[in-house]
């Protein structure tokens, strides 16, 4: 596993100057997670009255609407990979570590990513990373079994649920929500919720299970 700050970060990102001081203050007041879950919410009002949302909105985002959340709690498994249209902002309040591929080593003619193109990296607490739009991810994992804290930035709307249904050709098979396409690994329970099954190998696993 390298640091996000590592020069094999480069592919998937970069980290961000950005004051996070009060973001981190504001989402470490806020109410544990149950042991063994990972909450997500897309928008919270208290993140996006900080000044740190304006600046993500004009400075990094170039004046688009944009939604300002978090994903927070428990998780030591990869159990699938998303991306966006778009940048995806990762702003790592506690010690957390991403699991990235590249959507380029996704085979769309069979629908299937292999496991074993993943790379880890750690993002030390008080780090704002920029995930590009090609770069594979899923929900951070916990380091030490801690809880982890994560603000979670992109365009408004986004992982909202879709208001048509895809017709299943090529790409559109793995579109799970707006602006999100997504494949699960058989592991994950996610075919319950119409994902794409489709990651081979391992499961990748960090930290205690």
């Amino acid at each position: 596993m390298k640091s996000v700050t590592d020069a094999a970060f480069r592919p998937y990102g970069r980290v961000l100057d950005l004051d996070v001081q009060g973001f981190c203050t504001e989402i470490r007041s806020r109410a544990a997670v149950p042991a063994g879950q990972v909450v997500y919410e897309p928008s919270v009002a208290e993140f996006e009255m900080l000044p740190l949302f304006e600046t993500l909105k004009d400075e990094v985002y170039g004046g688009m609407p944009i939604e300002f959340g978090h994903c927070s709690g428990f998780n030591t498994h990869l159990n699938a990979v998303e991306y966006h249209r778009s940048s995806e902002i990762d702003i790592a309040a506690t010690d957390l570590v991403l699991m990235l591929g590249s959507q380029q080593d996704i085979d769309y003619e069979r629908r299937t990513y292999n496991t074993e193109k993943i790379k880890l990296f750690l993002v030390p607490a008080g780090t704002a990373v920029e995930l590009y739009a090609t770069t594979l991810h899923y929900a951070p994992c916990s380091v030490k079994g801690q809880e982890f804290r994560c603000g979670v930035v992109l365009p408004r709307g986004t992982n909202e649920g879709l208001s048509f249904k895809p017709d299943g050709r090529g790409e559109n098979a793995l579109l799970f929500a707006v602006n999100k396409w997504l494949l699960a690994h058989p592991e994950s329970g996610l075919e319950k919720q119409g994902a794409c099954i489709g990651l081979q190998g391992e499961n990748l696993c960090y930290g205690n299970d």
